[in-house]
């Protein structure tokens, strides 16, 4: 459990205060420059120390991924882009602290920027997150008129200019090259990989993507020492991490908690209980709409961080938790997912493009009690034609929940075939 004390989200409910003279009352833009003047070579190996990992859902070493950038300066600009699209179903994370704590945000992006050597960054935030953009804006301009922005920011000497770029609610752009694509003007279609952004990003320039939740973190892992931040979780995944708790509970809510605790105890302390007492649980999706659902025998022990979830062949992803009690029909659950990444996927892809329309038109068949036991099978193999055969991982997020469903329910979907 995490130790009120290593809490780096105070205001995440919005109790308090969010615009700037709040956000310094709780120890945000302290002594911003000092850090700063120790370097970018020290801020980007803290960060390595930290071990913190992208919060966005890939999970990469953020401090690895910020060395990747070309040392030598050279004429090129250098970018930094903040993804705050939010378009995973489940996840709702960074939202709130787009709303509460929008200047732990804005601090972490100055620090980053620094790290990387980037004058220019840009907050791509989803078009629906009125209130929130409204918040980021009004921060921003504080952050401007005190001083803290702008040709000589944090009076560092470093310039640094920030801008809040509104998207248009594709969930595509979550990608972080679909998302650089809309940025310039054109279709939030991915980028194939190599070159990576880090190397050939934004208008062709070096360019390094990163989480809101990932950046906010930065600052007070770089005031409390990367050592501080490692010390908290499991060896391997480390620091503290909000997760989004929804579905069948008592008290849907977000809560920073640390990396490793256990799912049973996350959902019970946090989220008031599954509805019906923990007996009455039948699934979690643990990581947002794209990682594989779990059973009751499986949740009643996993740990909720990177590894553990990774061997019982799911993902943390976003961390954003759905719960399912035994009301719930499984198989439809998993094919409106399925209808919904038939909606997003950008068309690019031939297996995406015709493989989540025709894993959504047999889930539906399927949850009817049409076909055989033989199209069970298809199915699967049907997702693992798409999973890894296209340019990005939409085509895996689709078929994820889909293997998911067929490896811890199938005896569910023969059932309804027998129509029982």
């Amino acid at each position: 459990m995490l130790k009120e004390s290593d809490r780096i989200f105070t205001n995440l409910h919005g109790t308090d205060d969010w615009r700037l003279k709040g956000a310094q009352s709780r120890g945000d833009w302290d002594k911003t420059k000092n850090l700063l003047e120790k370097g970018q070579d020290w801020i980007i190996q803290e960060v390595i120390t930290s071990g913190l990992k992208g919060r966005g859902g890939a999970g990469f070493p953020t401090g690895k991924k910020w060395s990747f950038m070309p040392k030598e300066g050279g004429m090129m600009p250098r970018y930094l882009i903040i993804n705050a699209d939010e378009s995973e179903p489940g996840t709702c994370k960074d939202r709130d602290i787009l709303r509460y704590e929008p200047h732990k945000l804005i601090e972490g992006a100055l620090l980053a920027a620094f790290a990387i050597g980037a004058h220019v960054g840009y907050i791509y935030i989803r078009g629906e997150f009125h209130q929130e953009a409204e918040h980021l804006e009004a921060a921003i301009a504080e952050a401007y008129d005190a001083g803290l922005l702008g040709k000589n920011a944090a009076n560092s000497g470093w310039k640094f200019e920030l801008y809040v770029h509104r998207g248009a609610g594709a969930y595509i752009c979550g990608e972080e090259t679909a998302l650089l694509e809309s940025l310039e003007g054109r279709k939030g279609m991915p980028r194939l990989k190599p070159p990576f952004p880090a190397v050939v990003g934004l208008y062709g320039c070096p360019t390094i993507v990163n989480n809101v939740e990932t950046l906010a973190v930065v600052p007070t892992i770089l005031r409390r020492g990367g050592s501080w931040f490692a010390s908290i979780g499991t060896p391997d995944n480390t620091g503290t991490k909000i997760f989004c708790l929804s579905g069948h509970i008592n008290k849907p809510c977000n809560v920073e908690e640390a990396l490793g605790i256990p799912m049973k105890d996350l959902i019970e302390k946090h989220g008031g209980g599954v509805r019906g007492g923990w007996d009455n649980l039948l699934a979690v999706i643990p990581g947002g709409s794209s990682v594989p659902l779990l059973p009751k025998e499986i949740c009643d022990t996993v740990l909720m961080d990177f590894t553990s979830l990774a061997q019982v062949k799911s993902a943390l992803g976003t961390a954003g938790v759905i719960v399912m009690d035994k009301s719930t029909d499984v198989v439809r659950a998993i094919a409106r997912l399925s209808k919904f990444y038939m909606h997003e996927s950008c068309g690019q892809c031939t297996p995406c493009r015709e493989g989540t329309g025709w894993m959504w038109r047999m889930l539906m068949r399927l949850a009817e009690g049409e076909g055989t036991s033989e199209d069970i099978d298809q199915l699967e193999g049907v997702t693992h034609e798409i999973e890894g055969h296209t340019i990005c991982a939409l085509g895996d997020a689709a078929a994820w929940p889909v293997q998911g469903l067929i490896r811890h329910f199938r005896p569910e979907l023969e059932r309804r075939l027998r129509r029982e």
